[in-house]
């Protein structure tokens, strides 16, 4: 029995998620980026929150400001060239497997950010990217992270 698990979750972990199974929290950005009324947004291509439209953004890697983490990550993730700002949300992302531990811990830190320039295309964790109008929002599977975010900048709903 104990042989059969050990096989078992080898054959998971060797299928993980970069982020996942983590020992300690890791700190992620978000930019919240609007153009014309419409607001930036990514169908995530992985886990945590794999398929769901959302505020785009990533992990901070050391030495980086929030600010220059949310730059590279926008671009990397989007191709829009953005200037970000201060926060204005954070929150946790926490999911566990189906044995109770921890797959994921983010701490999530979105941050106001202006629009400069670019192309958009989906790169690095995004199957899609998109100017979303507020009333097509209904028509998406949006995370409810971001729709709770919106509603706090109070200029989208």
């Amino acid at each position: 029995m104990l042989l059969h698990f050990f096989h078992y979750m080898s054959e998971k972990t060797s299928k993980i998620t970069r982020g996942a199974y983590p020992d300690l929290p890791r700190i992620a950005v978000g930019a919240i980026v609007f153009k014309d009324g419409k607001v930036l947004l990514v169908r995530r291509a992985k886990p945590p929150s794999e398929g769901l439209w959302a505020i785009p953004g990533g992990s901070v890697n050391l030495g980086e400001t929030l600010q220059q983490a949310a730059e590279r990550e926008i671009f990397e993730e989007t191709g829009a060239v953005i200037r970000a700002k201060q926060p204005v949300f954070t929150f946790d992302v926490i999911e566990k497997d189906e044995y109770n531990r921890i797959r994921f811990h983010y701490v999530i830190v979105d941050l106001k950010a202006d629009y400069i320039s670019g192309n958009l295309c989906s790169g690095d964790d995004a199957i899609e990217v998109r100017w979303v109008a507020p009333e097509q929002l209904q028509d998406l599977n949006v995370s409810s992270h971001t729709v709770k975010v919106l509603k706090l900048m109070g200029n989208f709903f």
